[in-house]
């Protein structure tokens, strides 16, 4: 039963996703099919079998990069920040937001953790090597999305082996830790982080256990730190948010909600996929923020886009 169920869902989906790319994009926008699509997505979610994927790009999400260059630059020179990483599958966004991060300060003592729950792709993250030829599992290569300078600043190129490696200076601080993010413990084993990023991993989870692993990742934050976490069921993360009264940072709140094309472009036909923005939902931006701030009052956050740039002709 469960096999038809799928064959089912897939003929349904299918058919649905052939009349929407026909139609208009002025009507698809329009509120009724709106409302059809996130019918369609709802079945999706409730029917379809979740599983991990490890696929993933490096500067995934560049405006959620911009805001976290942004608060981590709120911090005194040379102090200690800490972040934590869960679900750090390859190292892709571990490494991005490090290098955005030390770009733009590179006076701070930065410190990671870095958690995933497959101690086979945590070794690739710490060995921090990849093919300039193979894709891993999505379509586009893992840097499509990276800049040519980009590429220089954070890899030393082995033309030989036609494969880059992640910079020595990028991977200092990082502490490797093989774990589940939903495990009762895990906030023993790390210390409290001023921002903890839990990204496209909850997602993967069904909704029970996605949402005490969501609870479980924001015990890692210290009062008044950061939780990011994309890709993960809005009602499960608007719910937690109220209850727990995190703070949505509004700050390029809607750049970073269509910042990933790749889950952006796959709703509603995907369990994965993200919702249009749309402001006339209650509660809206705790609905679509994907960063939070935990246990305190929110401060005035502005975005300053050049602000790495000048910091980076200092250095």
């Amino acid at each position: 039963m469960r096999s038809i169920g799928q064959a089912a869902l897939y003929t349904y989906v299918a058919a649905s996703k052939w009349i929407w790319d026909r139609l208009p994009a002025a009507l698809t926008r329009s509120a009724p099919l709106h409302a059809y699509a996130g019918l369609v997505h709802a079945v999706v979610r409730r029917r379809s079998r979740r599983q991990q994927y490890f696929g993933t790009f490096f500067f995934r999400n560049r405006p959620q990069l911009r805001l976290l260059a942004q608060l981590a630059g709120d911090h005194p020179v040379g102090a200690r920040l800490t972040l934590a990483f869960l679900g750090c599958s390859s190292g892709a966004e571990l490494y991005s937001v490090l290098w955005t991060i030390r770009s733009a300060r590179p006076d701070l003592k930065v410190v990671a953790h870095a958690v995933d729950i497959s101690r086979e792709i945590l070794a690739v993250a710490e060995r921090g090597v990849y093919s300039l030829t193979d894709s891993g599992m999505v379509a586009e290569p893992i840097f499509a999305r990276m800049t040519a300078d980009e590429m220089r600043e954070m890899f030393d190129l082995d033309r030989e082996r036609n494969q880059v490696a992640i910079k020595p200076w990028l991977k200092e601080g990082v502490a490797w830790h093989a774990g589940d993010a939903a495990a009762p413990d895990l906030a023993g084993r790390l210390e409290p982080c001023d921002i903890v990023i839990a990204n496209n991993f909850l997602c993967h989870m069904r909704p029970a256990a996605a949402e005490a692993g969501l609870r479980n990742v924001a015990r890692l934050v210290r009062p008044g730190g950061y939780l990011v976490s994309s890709g993960v069921d809005l009602d499960i993360r608007a719910r937690v948010a109220l209850e727990r009264g995190w703070q949505p940072v509004r700050a390029l709140l809607e750049d970073i909600h269509d910042g990933d094309p790749s889950v952006r472009g796959d709703w509603p036909w995907k369990y994965w996929g993200l919702e249009p923005l749309r402001k006339r939902e209650p509660h809206w931006d705790i609905r679509y923020a994907s960063v939070f701030r935990v246990g305190r009052p929110l401060p005035a956050v502005t975005v300053d886009p050049d602000r790495r740039s000048r910091a980076r002709a200092a250095r």
